[in-house]
């Protein structure tokens, strides 16, 4: 059974490309791109995911940097390659329109504590995996996904598909969708049953982030 959590960490939120500016890592990088994927990649959506795979890997891998600067280089990715605000109102789902403002921007920092928190820890186990990009096809709205498969050293290859659409900053990546599964439907389905649990009440999702996050409510 494929562990999407583990996948996602290692071919998504971390795959986030950047202007990282630090010592060049201790690993090599991987041959996360060969001639025909750069060929396949011949759109800028699809070169921007090729960039992105090839720097994340060599920067949160790296097994010589300390839990604290993986954190702090993934935090700097994350919100760079990926439009974090987006993702988290779309897993708040309609819930964000009940939400007070006060909540709203607690939510949002927390949201990406506990995605940095999650995630980048999680580059450790890195084991060789390479992303082969496959096709890049227009989407809905001005939107391009590309469409990838992420070949692991043992078992079958995984299909991944990145969504994605440009801002005035660049490209950024709104969703991944791994073996046919929405990575940000996975989330808003499972922050909808936190809050329905709680009486329908946001702060009861509020609450559970807190808790996983260390975070003390606020005064």
């Amino acid at each position: 059974m494929i562990d999407r959590r583990r996948l996602l960490a290692l071919v998504g939120l971390g795959l986030c490309v950047g202007d990282w500016q630090g010592p060049v890592a201790a690993v090599a990088a991987p041959e996360l791109v060969t001639p025909s994927n750069r060929q396949l990649a011949s759109s800028d959506a699809g070169e921007f995911i090729v960039t992105l795979a090839e720097r994340a890997v060599t920067g949160l891998a790296d097994p010589s940097i300390t839990p604290d600067e993986r954190s702090a280089r993934f935090r700097t990715l994350l919100n760079q390659g990926f439009d974090v605000p987006a993702i988290a109102r779309f897993a708040l789902g309609r819930y964000w329109r009940l939400a007070s403002e006060t909540e709203r921007q607690e939510y949002l920092l927390l949201f990406e504590k506990l995605t940095v928190q999650t995630y980048a820890k999680r580059f450790t186990e890195y084991a060789g995996e390479k992303l082969k990009i496959v096709q890049t096809r227009a989407g809905g709205e001005g939107d391009a996904v590309v469409a990838s498969e992420l070949l692991r050293p043992t078992g079958p290859a995984v299909k991944v598909d990145w969504r994605v659409r440009r801002d005035e900053t660049g490209f950024k990546v709104f969703d991944v969708v791994v073996e046919g599964v929405s990575m940000s439907v996975t989330q808003r389905d499972e922050f909808s049953a936190v809050i329905q649990r709680a009486g329908g009440k946001v702060d009861g999702l509020l609450a559970t982030l807190r808790e996983k996050t260390g975070n003390a409510a606020p005064r």
